[in-house]
C-alpha cells in the first residue's frame, strides 16, 4: 500500500471506533492497528532491535489502555506509537528530536496537506475527469431524473425515502473525521526538516577529535587555574556532603518519633532536597566535564574527587530511600510514596550514568539521550502494573485501613474491596463498590474499560 492508502484506512478506522463512543477499548484497537500497519510499512533495513522492542511495547501499551483506560496508560500508548513511527523512518535520529519533529509537523499540517504531489499518487487528469464524468456524474443525474418521475407516479415509492430519517450527528462525524485525518496524516506522512536533521550530529554521545584539544573554557581563566578550581570545588563539596549525610541520617533515624503528619511533611521536604541536590550535582559535573577535562592527563585528582562525590550522593539517595520505605511500612502505601521511590530510583540511575559519562569520556548529551529511555521505561511501568490494586491489597490488612478513601482515591482496587466487604460484612461498602463497577460497565462495547469486566459481582 502507498502512503495515502494508510492515511485513508486509519482515518476510516478512527471514525468507526470513535463515532458516538467514549475513549476506552477503541483507543487500544486503534493503537494496535497503527502498530501492525507500521510494521508492514517499515522497510527491512529499519526493523532494528529497537524498532521491534517498540513494536512490542506499542501493542502491550494499547492492551494496557484497553484494560485500565487511565492517564499513565494513555501516555504509554501515545509515546510508544510515536516512538515506533519515528524509528520506522529514522533509525539513527536521536530520540530527543522526537518532540520537535512532531510539533513542527502539526504546525505545518495545512501546508503539507495542500502539497498533494508529495502524498497523493500522480494521475492523468484528463483520464480522471473522464472516469468521474462516466462513473459518477452521469449516473447521479439519470438517477435523480428518474427518481423524480417515479416519485410523482407513486406515493408509496416516494414514501420509502421521505419517511426514513437517518440518525447521524453531522457535527460529531465531521469533527471526528477531521481529527482522525489529522492524526493519520501526521503519523504516516511526517517530514524531518533540514534544520532538525542538522541537530542530530550535535546530539551525538561521543566527542569529536577537535573536542580533545586542551584549551581554557574562558578567556579570563587559564587551564591550570580552571583545573585547580575544580579540584578545590569538588574537595570542598565532598566535605560538605559528608557532614550533610551525617546530619540527614541523624534527623531521619535517631530523632524522637513524630506524628504521621509531621513525618510526612518532613519526609517529602527531605526527599525534595535530595532530588534537587542530585540534579545540581549532575549539572556541576556536566559544567566541568563538558569537553577538555575528559581528556586532560593532569585532571586525574579531579576525576577521583568527582567519582567520590557521585558515590556520596548515591549514599544520600539510598538513605532517603530507606526512610521512605520505613515510612511506607509504618503508615501504608500511597501513590505519592511510590512516586517518591520512582524519583529516587531515577536519581540513582542518573548518578550511575554520570559515573559512566566520566569513566567512558562521553559528552553531556549522553546523559539526556540515556535518561529519556529510562523515563520512557518508567511510563511503561506505571501503565502496565496495577499500582492501585497493589496499594489496596497491601493496606487492607492494616488496622487503620480506610475503605472509603481507597474506593474514591485509589483506582482498580475494587476486587480487593469486595473481598474485604465480604469478610467484614460491610454491606454499604459492597453496595458502593458494585455501583461503581456497574456504572463503569454501562458503557458501550468500544468505550469499555476491560478491568471492570473482570470484577466478579
Amino acid at each position: 500500500m502507498k502512503t495515502h492508502h494508510y492515511i485513508f484506512l486509519t482515518t476510516a478506522l478512527f471514525i468507526i471506533v470513535f463515532y458516538n463512543e467514549n475513549v476506552g477499548l477503541n483507543l487500544g484497537i486503534l493503537g494496535i492497528a497503527y502498530s501492525v500497519l507500521t510494521l508492514f510499512k517499515t522497510p527491512e533495513r529499519n526493523r532494528t532491535k529497537t524498532f521491534l522492542i517498540l513494536l512490542v511495547t506499542s501493542v502491550i501499551s494499547s492492551i494496557a489502555f484497553a484494560w485500565y483506560g487511565d492517564f499513565p496508560s494513555l501516555l504509554a500508548v501515545v509515546s510508544s506509537v510515536l516512538l515506533l513511527s519515528y524509528r520506522s523512518k529514522n533509525r539513527r535520529m536521536k530520540i530527543l528530536l522526537l518532540i520537535p519533529v512532531f510539533v513542527v509537523n502539526c504546525f505545518t499540517f495545512i501546508c503539507r496537506f495542500f502539497n498533494f504531489d508529495s502524498w497523493l499518487p500522480k494521475t492523468n487528469t484528463s483520464s480522471l475527469l473522464q472516469k468521474t464524468l462516466a462513473f459518477i456524474v452521469i449516473p447521479v443525474v439519470l438517477i435523480s431524473i428518474f427518481f423524480g418521475i417515479y416519485s410523482a407516479g407513486s406515493d408509496h415509492f416516494a414514501g420509502i425515502f421521505t419517511d426514513y430519517e437517518i440518525d447521524i450527528n453531522i457535527w460529531q462525524l465531521l469533527c471526528i473525521s477531521v481529527l482522525g485525518f489529522f492524526i493519520a496524516f501526521n503519523y504516516w506522512n511526517y517530514t524531518v526538516e533540514k534544520l532538525i536533521y542538522k541537530q542530530n550530529d550535535i546530539l551525538g554521545n561521543d566527542f569529536s577529535e577537535k573536542d580533545t584539544i586542551q584549551k581554557p573554557t574562558y578567556s579570563f581563566l587559564d587551564l591550570n587555574s580552571e583545573r585547580m578550581s575544580g579540584v578545590i570545588s569538588f574537595f570542598s563539596l565532598n566535605i560538605l556532603l559528608i557532614f550533610f549525610i551525617i546530619t540527614f541520617n541523624y534527623e531521619q533515624f535517631y530523632e524522637q518519633v513524630k506524628s504521621p503528619n509531621q513525618l510526612s511533611e518532613e519526609t517529602h521536604e527531605r526527599v525534595g532536597a535530595v532530588i534537587m541536590s542530585i540534579v545540581m550535582a549532575i549539572l556541576v559535573i556536566m559544567f566541568y566535564f563538558k569537553s577538555n577535562f575528559n581528556f586532560d592527563p593532569k585532571a586525574g585528582l579531579m576525576k577521583v574527587l568527582v567519582k567520590v562525590w557521585i558515590v556520596l550522593n548515591a549514599v544520600l539517595v539510598v538513605s532517603a530511600m530507606l526512610k521512605n520505605i520505613e515510612y511506607i511500612i509504618n503508615y501504608g502505601f500511597t501513590y505519592k510514596r511510590l512516586g517518591v521511590c520512582a524519583f529516587l530510583i531515577l536519581s540513582l540511575i542518573g548518578l550511575v550514568m554520570t559515573f559512566i559519562k566520566i569513566q567512558m569520556k562521553k559528552r553531556n548529551i549522553f546523559l539526556f539521550n540515556t535518561m529519556v529511555w529510562y523515563f520512557y521505561g518508567t511510563v511503561l511501568a506505571c501503565s502496565y502494573i496495577n499500582w492501585g490494586g497493589i496499594i489496596t491489597s497491601q493496606n487492607i490488612g492494616r488496622n487503620n485501613f480506610d475503605a472509603n478513601y481507597h474506593l474514591k482515591s485509589v483506582n482498580f482496587g475494587e476486587k480487593y474491596l469486595l473481598k474485604y466487604a465480604e469478610e467484614k460484612q460491610n454491606t454499604q461498602l459492597k453496595k458502593d463498590v458494585l455501583e461503581k463497577v456497574k456504572s463503569e460497565r454501562s458503557d458501550t462495547f468500544l468505550s469499555k474499560i476491560f478491568y471492570y469486566e473482570t470484577v466478579n459481582e
